[in-house]
């Protein structure tokens, strides 16, 4: 027995710490919803931190089971007048650390110390609508404000045409599987964020 376990000592794989799991494949939802708005605003400066987070390139990268829902989602507005505008998908735990330093309210960005955000797991986005010909249509707020009419029942300061148009992305992502924020309308988390890993992984080719 002491002679065993002295080879086993001995043997160049003993101890050795188990190989990394590969990281997922994120499908690229602009393929599977072709007709979508990309305005992934953390590759420009329009936001929190004013500046760019993202590399040029940068792609709205989900879990391809998370894009078969959303193209699902997608597929139900195309048949009320409406497309996808995408504001963030996966977002790498770098750039989380980034907006967490910049805006650390509760309830808004998530701590990447303590468990992160469902888009550091690619399993969640941040989008508006526009109309079939790609303009603008009338919405509670802008991608991250961070005032009461963001949250996803406000009544007070958003006009009915808003509360339609917030109304209807809510209804066709919670039909597709997709729970929504209470503080930001344009936040929906999809189910596979539960056991799924933070990842840091590029969001540009």
């Amino acid at each position: 027995m002491l002679g065993l376990l002295l080879l086993l000592l001995a043997s160049p794989t003993a101890g050795a710490a188990a190989p990394a799991p590969a990281a997922p494949r994120l499908a690229d939802v602009s393929t599977l919803i072709p007709d979508a708005v990309l305005d992934l605003r953390y590759a420009t400066p329009r936001n929190v931190t004013g500046r760019p987070l993202y590399p040029a390139g940068a792609r709205c990268l989900l879990r391809p089971e998370v894009a078969a829902r959303l193209a699902r989602a997608a597929a139900a507005l195309r048949q009320q007048g409406f497309r996808l505008r995408l504001w963030d998908c996966y977002r790498p735990l770098s750039v989380q650390r980034a907006l967490f330093a910049r805006e650390s309210r509760p309830g808004f960005v998530a701590d990447p110390s303590h468990g992160g955000s469902h888009h550091n797991r690619a399993a969640a986005v941040d989008l508006g609508l526009v109309d079939r010909s790609g303009a603008d249509v009338a919405l509670p707020t802008d991608f991250d404000d961070f005032t009461p009419r963001a949250r996803a029942g406000a009544t007070a300061g958003v006009s009915p045409e808003a509360r339609a148009h917030r109304d209807a992305l809510h209804r066709a992502m919670v039909a597709a599987g997709f729970v929504p924020s209470r503080t930001e309308w344009w936040h929906f988390s999809a189910p596979e964020a539960h056991g799924s890993p933070l990842l840091e992984i590029p969001v540009a080719p």
